[in-house]
């Protein structure tokens, strides 16, 4: 099933000033736009890329109101593409691994896990197997810091998911109410 959604992007907070109204992916938004300071999510669940063709840092947003950028913990007010975020409804399941290709210490999860380090051994993961729904890495504890998207499929590295280093402190699964 195809996802369907619809995103509203505003040029200043507070849902100010010009906007562009979108329902599909979008891998460049700067026609449309030139900074974005506020999002109306009103159906499905998506990633907002800070630069052209979904690159850069990646902010998930579920459906609600975001009357400035840091209420999606932006780092400034430059998204430049968008997509929609696919299987987030049903079973969630990944498997994270303390080495790459799928080596060394295994934790699997069915839940959202607010603090990696409560719960593995492990300080790094190197790699991740998404095998239901769709997860967002959090660099930091408690949902925090720099976000990664990992849809169902398998990411031998942390650079395939986008990453810089194999940093994880927290995940949770994405879904769409």
């Amino acid at each position: 099933m195809e996802r369907v959604g619809k995103i509203i992007f505003y040029e200043d907070r507070n849902f100010q000033g010009r906007n562009y109204e979108c329902s599909s992916d979008c891998p460049e938004l700067n026609t449309h736009f030139s900074h974005c300071n506020s999002v109306r999510v009103e159906s499905g669940c998506w990633v907002l890329y800070e630069r052209p063709n979904y690159l850069g840092s990646q902010y998930i947003l579920t459906r609600g109101e975001y009357p400035d950028y840091q209420r999606w913990m932006g780092y400034n007010d430059s998204i430049r593409s968008c997509r929609i975020i696919r299987n987030t409804s049903g079973t969630f399941r990944v498997r994270v691994y303390e080495r790459p290709d799928f080596s060394g210490q295994l934790l699997e999860c069915t839940e959202d896990v607010a603090n990696l380090s409560e719960r593995w051994r492990a300080r790094e993961v190197h790699s991740a197997h998404v095998q239901e729904g769709a997860w967002v890495f959090y660099e930091h504890p408690n949902f925090r810091g720099r976000q990664y998207l990992l849809e169902k499929g398998e990411y031998r590295r942390f650079s395939e998911w986008g990453a810089m280093h194999p940093t994880v402190g927290s995940f949770r699964r994405i879904q769409d109410f």
